[in-house]
């Protein structure tokens, strides 16, 4: 009796059976596959945790890309049956924040589909007319193969379909071929991720590379003394190739000893110092200058507001002014 007719059945087709189906995998479901997996391995202190998850994405025909995902629960005692009440929840507000990801399918761990994955793929029929089934394989073992096209992550992409066999109908799987595909800021993630995260600043690292440098420098700077020194004690025979590449290193070097080098540095020290406050103090006058511009105008303005239209004369004698007094006198 062969292996097909026994109740262990296989629920996926042979390879020679191959998927329209176009399919392209981001970084983050892969993460947060594989972190969810590991959290559940520490947390249930199991090596072979169950593991259960909604993947995230958009479809266009037969084109499909999983951009994200996230964890389901089952009910109670009943680790076969979905919380569809908590799906639709997690949905919505995935929804919210990512208008155009829909349910595509869902995710689990195992070394192959069963029959058990078969009765949990019809519950999300209600969601998706034909979820994706994607699989992670931890045991699995990454091919060795020197085309760099080659899927070598140990995950794995089911397409539902329907095979007729011995006259009825049954729910099996095709394996769908998948490319992982990424952005710039995914890239830009997984980077960060693969360094271990961290909170540095690009300051930070570079000051680190600048302290490797020196590090490095001074240890070789030492292994140069010490073979002077040995050389000169007579511990370390002389290799005059060698000397003399120290020699013309030595001469490479700038000559900050010499008085000549010292008065020319110190020359163009102090021009450049007195550049940058000329420099300063020309800012500091430009500055003044606007300041006393400003407050020309609003005084200006505010003498304006006092002034009266006309100045008016004191009257004198019978309605004439003190000015005609002697025209009348």
């Amino acid at each position: 009796m062969s292996s097909m007719d026994t109740d262990e059945l296989s629920v996926v087709l042979p390879s020679s059976t191959t998927s329209g189906l176009s399919l392209s995998l981001h970084p983050l479901p892969i993460l947060n596959i594989s972190e969810h997996l590991t959290r559940l391995k520490l947390q249930t202190e199991s090596n072979s945790p169950f593991v259960l998850g909604a993947l995230l994405g958009t479809q266009n025909g037969r084109d499909v890309e999983i951009v994200n995902t996230f964890e389901l629960a089952t009910l109670q005692d009943h680790d076969d049956m979905v919380d569809h009440d908590f799906l639709v929840s997690r949905r919505d507000q995935y929804k919210q924040v990512f208008p155009s990801l829909e349910f595509i399918g869902w995710y689990t761990v195992a070394p192959n589909p069963t029959s058990r994955h078969i009765a949990l793929h019809d519950q999300f029929t209600r969601y998706c007319p034909t979820p994706l089934l994607l699989v992670l394989q931890p045991s699995s073992i990454a091919p060795t193969s020197s085309d760099i096209t080659g899927q070598t992550l140990p995950f794995k992409a089911y397409e539902p379909t329907i095979e007729i066999r011995d006259k009825k109908t049954r729910s099996v799987f095709i394996e769908a071929a998948y490319k992982v595909e990424t952005g710039e800021a995914e890239r830009i993630a997984v980077d960060w991720t693969a360094k271990g995260g961290g909170g540095g600043t690009t300051l930070e690292s570079h000051l680190q590379t600048q302290r490797a440098a020196v590090k490095m420098l001074h240890e070789r700077i030492l292994v140069l003394v010490q073979y002077v020194a040995n050389v000169v004690s007579g511990q370390v025979p002389k290799d005059h190739t060698t000397l003399r590449s120290l020699s013309a290193l030595l001469s490479s070097l700038p000559a900050s000893e010499n008085k000549g080098f010292r008065a020319e540095f110190n020359t163009e020290y102090e021009d450049v110092q007195l550049t940058a406050f000329l420099s300063s103090l020309t800012k500091s006058a430009n500055t003044l200058n606007d300041l006393v511009d400003k407050h020309i105008v609003l005084i200006g303005a505010s003498r304006d507001e006092r002034a009266m239209p006309g100045p008016r004369r004191r009257m004198g004698r019978q309605g004439t002014m003190p000015g005609d007094w002697s025209m009348h006198s």
